[in-house]
């Protein structure tokens, strides 16, 4: 998840108790929720899968063509307070279906693109309702269990991300080295319009709070501990993109590996954040802030392990 997924949680974004919903609704509305977040996993991670091909085929260099990452990381920033802030008189599901439907727009536009300047507009544009949609999702998912179930419940809709780097990104990276990297993001469009499919038919329909406004939405960020969260949540996860944005690159610069080989990298880190995810949801319905420090930890060790590993082995990873 990236640092601003979750949107500014405020008085009136409280969770309700939970519905009384069937365990197959629930299953369902869980499902397109996940749909949802498999479709921004795929272009999250696909997009720098695949950042070499698109950078020689719109004439920059794989630095410059970087910048297309940050845009989309931009617009995730800018897109998660702002638009869950003037959404919130409108109800959780027409809003989930909006942002999904901006989503698909801007991601079919990047796939048309005829330069890299309209590549870049088209990315921020890409990422501006992804921190919404999982805020908001969130609050669905959780409103529809019992309290104790309400982090694997969230746990459920990034499960859908997690899958898609094991699955969506390896088999979207082979079907843009067989036909172009247009397809990638061509994809993703089809997916965001599956899931507002899915939303509009399992989603309850449940009415906007009555004292929601965009004001009173804003005033989270008065509160330092919003802050305090989003700084943690930015430095942790920025790690995290910084090293996987340019893994093709070095994997293709350094190790000298095949384009056949990607593929599988890719799946075995999507493995890798598919597993924590599913112990990290244990992890935070039993120890809450703690096992979210212990990950932060563990990711660190990670990434420092490997470092030094490259220190002391030259090329060897």
């Amino acid at each position: 998840m990236s640092p601003v997924d979750a949107a500014p949680t405020l008085e009136s974004d409280l969770v309700e108790p939970a519905k009384t919903l069937k365990p197959g609704a629930v299953a369902l509305l869980l499902t397109a929720l996940g749909m949802g977040g498999f479709a921004i996993g795929v272009t999250e991670f696909a997009a720098m899968s695949v950042l070499p091909d698109f950078a020689r085929g719109l004439g920059v260099d794989e630095p410059t063509a970087g910048h297309a990452i940050s845009a989309y990381a931009a617009g995730v920033v800018v897109g998660a307070p702002i638009l869950a802030a003037f959404g919130a008189r409108l109800p959780r599901w027409i809003l989930l279906i909006g942002l999904m439907g901006l989503f698909a727009v801007a991601n079919t536009l990047s796939a048309l693109s005829p330069n890299f300047e309209t590549m870049l507009v088209f990315r921020f544009l890409s990422g501006l309702p992804h921190g919404a949609y999982f805020g908001v999702a969130a609050l669905v998912a959780a409103s529809a269990v019992p309290l104790k179930f309400r982090t694997r419940a969230v746990s459920t809709i990034l499960m859908g991300l997690t899958i898609a780097t094991v699955l969506g990104v390896p088999v979207v990276n082979l079907v843009s080295q067989a036909h172009g990297w247009r397809w990638t993001f061509g994809i993703v469009g089809v997916l965001a319009v599956l899931t507002m499919t899915l939303v509009a038919l399992f989603a309850p329909r449940d009415p906007a709070h009555p004292d929601a406004s965009p004001l009173r939405e804003l005033k989270a960020l008065k509160n330092r501990q919003v802050w305090l969260t989003l700084g943690v949540s930015a430095i942790g996860f920025g790690g995290m993109f910084a090293v996987y944005a340019y893994l093709a690159s070095v994997l293709r610069e350094v190790t000298h590996v095949g384009p056949e080989v990607l593929p599988w990298v890719f799946a075995v880190f999507g493995v890798g954040m598919f597993t924590g995810n599913l112990l990290c949801a244990w992890a935070g319905d039993r120890f809450g802030l703690k096992a979210a420090a212990g990950v932060l930890v563990w990711s660190a060790l990670s990434l420092a392990r490997i470092r030094w590993r490259r220190s002391i082995c030259g090329r060897c990873w």
